[in-house]
């Protein structure tokens, strides 16, 4: 099935960066409402570049529409995608209000299309490896999940300086009329959602911390950069979500339970290591020396910080092998990697992917209509909340979905070995009881 992408701004060459790794997915070609950035893409990439989002929408080869447009148009975008028949991929968060995020999936219902949104790190191995670890129950019983998206001081940072492979200038003073709720909040909220299902209520702040990010006149003026929320789980689970452009960078997930504490860097990098620490007495009293949390070798040592789990990596959705990105050993596909390494990958088109894959195998997609729906609110609501602070109940809902087949059928971890302390430590630790 033929994908075309409605919108070529900054964030489509992120698409583009790992299209290599889906060889099942094919770009028919591109629209924009800027028609020159339209061919600076099309000649970039070779893509058709089609004169405008009717012309895109009335070809009879495209049955996939992705939609990067700015957040203001998904709505407008997607349904007149809908009503051309085309099922829809859109960026995040689906539309700005519940109403009409609600009107696109009775759209799609009526007419038989599929609806599914952006982020789709739910599908990386990192999570997919935390997730597997939740299910067999490696840090016991869930209690706690926390989840950091403080995104550097970015107005320090020369923001209106950054172009896209392609050219695309980051469009700062867009994002900030926007807010880092709207455009961060869905990273975390999707795997959160996807590990222990609907929020039940929420309790929320919201703030513009931030006056002085720049000296150009912003519309609204007062959109919130700071943001922090208080998630209610129905299956029992609190949650706790934190967003800001003024605080360095932090993207820590992790999952605290009876017996342990799951955890991974960042949501960022696809393949982000995932560690298991068990709440060993020897571990837990470690932590209180400071040389312990300090020195990364005796962290190691007493298992502080825990021990790295296998990443649960499976071929993409539609897919039968796991691709990996510039081969090669020359000095630029070396340092390509180098850069990954240090600063992630994220590999945006697998929810294309996912999609696509669905379609063609006639299954359910992740994420369905319905979770979607659920995350838009629970975006949308966060924002709002306002320097008064809110406490909001969830109108939506969805059924928790399922740990994807491909990532099940893998062998299971020792998690017990994973999580206890190194017989060296347990030695160390028998020596300084005799010495008291």
């Amino acid at each position: 099935m033929k994908i075309g992408v409605i919108g070529c701004g900054y964030v489509f060459d992120h698409y583009m960066t790992t299209l290599p790794l889906h060889p099942g997915l094919e770009i028919a070609g591109v629209a924009d409402r800027d028609s020159e950035r339209a061919r600076a893409v099309g000649a970039f990439y070779g893509l058709k570049v089609y004169a405008d989002a009717e012309a895109l929408l009335a070809d009879p080869e495209i049955g996939i529409i992705a939609n990067f447009t700015s957040i203001e148009s998904h709505f407008e975008v997607s349904r007149a995608a809908l009503e051309a028949g085309k099922h829809i991929y859109s960026e995040k968060p689906l539309t700005t209000t519940l109403a009409e995020a609600q009107a696109l999936a009775r759209l799609a219902q009526d007419r038989g299309l599929r609806l599914s949104a952006a982020p789709s790190n739910a599908l990386s191995p990192t999570v997919q490896t935390m997730w597997k670890a939740v299910e067999a129950g490696a840090a016991g019983e869930v209690r706690m999940v926390y989840a950091e998206f403080d995104d550097n001081p970015v107005y320090l940072l020369a923001p209106e300086t950054w172009r896209s492979r392609s050219g695309a200038p980051w469009p700062y003073l867009h994002e900030y009329e926007m807010g880092c709720t709207w455009e961060h909040a869905g990273y975390h909220l999707t795997w959160m959602c996807a590990l222990f299902g609907p929020v039940r209520a929420l309790t929320a702040f919201s703030k513009a911390t931030l006056p002085d990010k720049t000296t150009h006149p912003l519309n609204p003026s007062n959109t919130p950069d700071f943001s922090v929320a208080v998630l209610d789980f129905e299956s029992g689970v609190v949650g706790r979500l934190t967003c800001s452009i003024a605080a360095p960078t932090d993207h820590r997930m992790r999952i605290i339970g009876n017996r342990g504490v799951i955890g991974a860097d960042t949501y960022r990098d696809y393949w982000c290591p995932v560690q298991l620490e068990g709440f060993d007495p020897l571990t837990l009293k470690a932590r209180n020396a400071r040389s312990v949390r300090q020195n990364p070798w005796l962290a190691r040592l007493f298992a502080v910080g825990g021990r790295r789990l296998p990443l649960a990596e499976t071929p993409p959705p539609g897919a039968q092998r796991i691709r990996r990105l510039d081969g090669g050993l020359s000095p630029k596909a070396w340092l390509r990697r180098l850069r990954r390494a240090e600063l992630g990958q994220q590999d945006k088109c697998i929810g294309l992917a996912e999609l696509s894959a669905a379609i063609a195998e006639d299954r359910p997609h992740f994420p369905a209509s319905d979770f979607t729906l659920h995350l838009t609110e629970l975006t949308l609501a966060i924002q709002a909340a306002g320097p008064d602070g809110v406490r909001y109940r969830l109108q939506t809902r969805f059924e928790r979905p399922a740990l994807p087949e491909r990532t099940r059928r893998l062998p299971l971890p020792d998690y017990e070995a994973f999580a206890r302390p190194s017989r060296l430590a347990r030695a160390l630790s028998r020596l300084s009881a005799k010495l008291r």
